[in-house]
C-alpha cells in the first residue's frame, strides 16, 4: 500500500467519514458515483469495484459488461456539503477491465493517453478554465421559459445580490476541497455567473470541472436555485462559454515563450495554435457537443458591445481579438509562464476530459507537422463581409451539430485521439440527438407558420 492510500485510510478513521463515493464519467461527461464503506476501501485500492459497463453510456455492451473503477487516492476529497458527521468523501477513478487493463471507453483515460503522449515529447500541459452558467429561480419542467435568478449585468457589485451569495459560497465550498478559483464574476447576462479556476495540469483541470459543476448544482439547490450549464439557455441573451487559457511547459520553461519574438510566441507555441485552427472543425463535435451549442455559436445575441457574450463563429487567431477562435492575451513582461493561448470556442457543456485531449491533440499535431500559422485578424471579425473573410482565408465553424458531425467523421485525428470505441459511440449518439432534434416542431415554426399556413 503506498503512502497515498495510507493517508485516505487514516483520514477517513480521523475524521469518522463512513461514505466514500467513488466517482468517473460516462462518454458524454455525466458524473456517476457509487457508494462503498470505508471497510472496503482498501480492497477497492487494490482490485476496484466491479459494476456493470452495459448500463453505462458508452461503456460497454451487454456482453462484455463487467468493468472496474478503481480509485485514484490523490483525488481524495471530504465532500464539504456532507461535512456533519459521520461525512462523506469522494474519489475519482480509473476505469478498468476485468484483467485489469485500462478500458477505452473510460474518458478520463482518453485524457491520460494523450498526456502520456503529449509527455514523451517532453511536455506538461497546463490548463485554466473560466466556466460560465447560468442561476435560475427554479427548475424549467416541459420545457417551460427559465427564469433568471437575477436582473443584474456584468461585473455588477450589487448589496444583497443573490449571485454574490451564492459566489461567496460555492467558492468557499471549492478551495475547501482544494480547488483554488482566481476570479468570479456576474457575468453579461440576467443570472449569468462565471468562475475562473486557476490553472493546473489537464487531467486535474478536468477532474476539477466535475467537481465544480456539482458544487455548483448543489449550493443553488441549498440556496433554493437551479443552476444550469446549458450552453444558451436565452434567445436573447448570451450563451454560457468555457474559454480555456492553453500552455505547454518543458520542465519548468514555459515552451509558448520566446523573449523577443512577435508577441513573445515561440515556434512551438505558433505551430500549437496552427494545430488548433486546422483541426477546429472537425473537433468542435466535441468541443461543443449538444445541439443547443451552435445556438451559443452562431445565436446573434453574443454580438452587442458590452454583453459579456463574445462567442467565436469564424476559425481564426488574433492578439488580444476577443472575437477570434484563438486569441494570445497581452504578455506581462518579466512573467515568461504568462504566455498562453485562449481557446474561447468550448461551451460549459462540454465533456471536459474528451474536449481537452481534442485540443491537445490539435495542438500537438500542428508542433509535430511544423504547421504555418497564418496571419492574426486583428479586426472585429464579426463585422467582416463573408467576402472579406474569404479573401483573409478565414472559414466559419460549423453552424449546427449536423455540420460538426459530418467533419468528426472523416477526421482521422478524432479517431485516433478518442479511441475507436469512443469514437463510434459518440459519433452513433450525437447522429440520434441531431436526428430527434430535426424532427421536432418547434415553438417558433408553431408562432411563425400555424396561424397564417
Amino acid at each position: 500500500m503506498d503512502k497515498q492510500q495510507e493517508f485516505v485510510l487514516r483520514t477517513l478513521e480521523e475524521r469518522d467519514i463512513r461514505f466514500v463515493r467513488l466517482w468517473f464519467t460516462d462518454v458524454l461527461g455525466f458524473l456517476k458515483s457509487v457508494a462503498v464503506a470505508p471497510a472496503e476501501l482498501e480492497q477497492a485500492f487494490e482490485e476496484g469495484i466491479g459494476f456493470d459497463g452495459s448500463a453505462i453510456q458508452g461503456f460497454a455492451r451487454v456482453h462484455e459488461s463487467d468493468m472496474i473503477a478503481k480509485p485514484a487516492p490523490s483525488t481524495f476529497q471530504i465532500l464539504p456539503w456532507r461535512a456533519e458527521a459521520p461525512g462523506t468523501a469522494r474519489m475519482f477513478c480509473d476505469i478498468l477491465m476485468p484483467d485489469g487493463s485500462p478500458s477505452f471507453a473510460d474518458p478520463r483515460y482518453v485524457l491520460k493517453r494523450m498526456l502520456a503522449r503529449a509527455s514523451d515529447l517532453g511536455f506538461t500541459f497546463y490548463i485554466h478554465p473560466e466556466i460560465e452558467f447560468f442561476l435560475l429561480k427554479e427548475r424549467p419542467v416541459d420545457g417551460s421559459r427559465p427564469v433568471p435568478a437575477d436582473s443584474s449585468g456584468y461585473f455588477d457589485h450589487t448589496p444583497q445580490h443573490v449571485g454574490m451569495d451564492f459566489r461567496r459560497q460555492a467558492i468557499t465550498m471549492l478551495e475547501s476541497m482544494g480547488i483554488s478559483v482566481e476570479f468570479s464574476h456576474h457575468e453579461g447576462a440576467p443570472g449569468q455567473q462565471e468562475i475562473d479556476l486557476r490553472y493546473a495540469d489537464a487531467l486535474t483541470t478536468a477532474d476539477n470541472i466535475m467537481t465544480f459543476r456539482l458544487v455548483v448544482k448543489q449550493v443553488a439547490l441549498e440556496q433554493g436555485l437551479n443552476a444550469t450549464f446549458m450552453p444558451k439557455p436565452f434567445s436573447e441573451y448570451p450563451g454560457s462559454g468555457m474559454h480555456s487559457h492553453l500552455s505547454l511547459f518543458e520542465g519548468d520553461r514555459n515552451a509558448f515563450h520566446e523573449t523577443g519574438a512577435e508577441y513573445q510566441l515561440s515556434k512551438v507555441g505558433r505551430s500549437f495554435i496552427a494545430g488548433l485552427l486546422r483541426h477546429a472543425g472537425e473537433i468542435c463535435a466535441v468541443t461543443n457537443q449538444w445541439v443547443n451549442s451552435y445556438k451559443r455559436i452562431w445565436g446573434g445575441a453574443e454580438r452587442p458591445a458590452g454583453q459579456g457574450g463574445e462567442a467565436p463563429s469564424y476559425i481564426c487567431w488574433g492578439h488580444n481579438n476577443r472575437s477570434a477562435l484563438i486569441r494570445v492575451p497581452m504578455y506581462k513582461p518579466g512573467k515568461t509562464a504568462s504566455t498562453r493561448v485562449e481557446v474561447r470556442s468550448l461551451d460549459s457543456g462540454a465533456n471536459p476530459y474528451l474536449a481537452y485531449a481534442m485540443l491537445l491533440a490539435s495542438g500537438l499535431k500542428g508542433v509535430q507537422e511544423g504547421y504555418d500559422l497564418p496571419p492574426g485578424a486583428e479586426d472585429d471579425v464579426w463585422a467582416l463581409t463573408d467576402g472579406e473573410r474569404r479573401a483573409l482565408g478565414i472559414r466559419p465553424l460549423p453552424q449546427n451539430l449536423g455540420e460538426a458531425i459530418d467533419l468528426m467523421e472523416h477526421s482521422e485525428l478524432v479517431a485516433e485521439t478518442l479511441g475507436e470505441h469512443v469514437f463510434d459511440f459518440f459519433l452513433r449518439n450525437k447522429k440520434q440527438e441531431w436526428e430527434e432534434y430535426r424532427s421536432q416542431v418547434t415553438p417558433f415554426e408553431l408562432m411563425k407558420n400555424l396561424p397564417v399556413l
